[in-house]
């Protein structure tokens, strides 16, 4: 038998491959699939069954272009209900792999059909679960992701259900099941996930907050819903292309990889309304860039923000990125579902460049540069767009917190009179919000490169979070 777990790191989404005696199962793959089927066909074997966890609500599946292409099943748990022929699995049923078998066990609460599937080896010992977003490593999966979309059940009633399942279908079994989730730590699909992707589920047992055995039902309800945030607005739209179906990878990728002059890029934003994504490095973004273009870098949590920041699938776009970048943007935005790519600029920026039309750039800083302002102006407008929870823990004592995800709804508080300054962590996120402020007739800002590490390495007066004390 063999289990191998695929990681991709800037979704935080594990897939696996299990293979016995020339059959093959993929376990929620990843929208582009011919990896997968270069990998089981590299081993003369083929792919049999393609098992579903849930209906995915972060990334589209690769499910439908692997049955097309392989012939295999598709597998989901009991109450799936897809707009197209899969196999819907009975509690306990068990499948054949080879010599090995995957038996279904039933654990909703992250999402009603959610399902949790027990390998089992060639000798017939039980060897691991693979287990979705029903437990992570530290955490448990957020049961508030896909319930309007599926299910008119509220999140308290599905924390319920993940109670109930974790407490009856998980905790009861073998300590040394080794437990392989869906994600890991920095994905929207839990808050306390760790860096590590496996674990034994007897340390889980010890370690993970979710799995006390002196917990309630309420106590585990207050402490899972307790602190989450809003989900990324476009994780509905991919839990329906996920039930629903979707156009094949291959015709999207064709379709997108459009190049187009200089003139014929302005007139296609012109006219279609399409937004203009640079996923460049910050650095040359920042030198120059097409006016009221969105810089997401590649080089980063590419797919993640451009889900949060974007939020339509549906949304047109036209790519300023490098050639030999190409193909990864586009496989990186159909990842999430963002499939409505009407073109690129041929040749890249460079393109734009010789044939002189309208730049625009980001003024930016060192913290260096930031710490003599703050020497000069006891009160420069500093604005850290990282999460709460990151300004809660450290934060300069003169910045304010406007988080990425919600830069919109705080677009009143930048100052119209003045310079401002803008930072992350590390100066990703920062960049990504200095486009979009550009883009909203907002250019009176400067941007702290490297970030909040460099500002505390500069010696800028920090505070943590102080909760306010009530007066007896």
């Amino acid at each position: 038998m063999k289990l191998e777990q695929i990681y991709t790191g800037c979704l935080a989404h594990a897939a696996y491959y299990l293979e016995s005696d020339g059959e093959v199962a993929i376990f929620d793959p990843l929208r582009e699939v011919e990896p997968y089927i270069e990998k089981a066909e590299s081993n003369n074997s083929k792919i049999k069954y393609v098992f579903e966890t849930h209906f995915h609500a972060d990334f589209v599946s690769g499910h439908l272009d692997l049955k097309r292409k392989t012939g295999a099943d598709i597998v989901f748990g009991p109450t799936a209900n897809p707009n197209y022929e899969a196999i819907i699995a009975e509690d306990n049923q068990i499948f054949k792999v080879g010599s090995c078998q995957v038996k279904v066990l039933h654990t909703p609460g992250h999402t009603m059909e959610s399902s949790t599937y027990m390998i089992i080896d060639e000798n017939g010992k039980e060897h691991g679960i693979i287990t979705g977003d029903t437990l992570f490593i530290g955490d448990v999966g957020r049961p508030d992701l896909a319930q309007h979309v599926v299910s008119d059940l509220t999140e308290d009633k599905l924390a319920g259900h993940l109670y109930d399942s974790l407490r009856n279908k998980i905790l009861p079994l073998s300590d040394d099941l080794i437990v392989y989730p869906n994600h890991g730590a920095g994905s929207a699909c839990g808050k306390n996930m760790s860096k590590e992707t496996t674990d034994t589920l007897g340390n889980q047992k010890k370690t993970n907050y979710a799995l006390r055995p002196e917990l309630t039902k309420e106590q585990f309800k207050k402490e899972l819903l307790e602190g989450l945030m809003p989900p990324p607005g476009y994780f509905p739209q991919n839990v329906l292309l996920n039930i629903k179906g979707y156009e094949s990878f291959d015709k999207i990728k064709g379709q997108s990889d459009k190049p187009l002059s200089a003139d014929a890029f302005e007139a296609a934003a012109n006219e279609t309304g399409a937004l203009v994504l640079d996923v460049r490095s910050r650095d040359e973004f920042a030198t120059a860039h097409i006016p009221k273009s969105i810089f997401i870098g590649i080089d980063g949590s590419f797919a993640q923000w451009v889900g949060a920041m974007i939020v339509d699938v549906k949304q047109p776009i036209l790519l300023v990125a490098d050639q030999a970048r190409l193909e990864e943007t586009i496989t990186r935005l159909s990842r999430v579902g963002f499939d409505n790519v009407l073109g690129h600029l041929d040749g890249g920026f460079e393109t734009w460049k010789k044939a002189n039309k309208e730049m625009d750039s980001v003024v930016t800083t060192t913290s260096a540069g930031l710490k003599n302002i703050i020497t000069e102006n006891n009160e420069p407008a500093v604005f850290d767009v990282r999460k709460k929870s990151e300004f809660d823990s450290e934060h300069a004592k003169i910045a304010i917190n406007t988080p990425l995800d919600s830069i919109n709804d705080h677009l009143a508080e930048f100052p119209t009179d003045k310079t401002f300054y803008v930072h992350c962590a590390g100066g990703y996120r920062s960049m990504i919000a200095s486009s979009i402020l550009k883009s909203r007739g907002i250019h009176n800002l400067i941007d702290v490169e490297a970030g909040f590490e460099a500002i505390k390495a500069e010696g800028i007066e920090t505070t943590d979070f102080i909760c306010p004390t009530t007066m007896l």
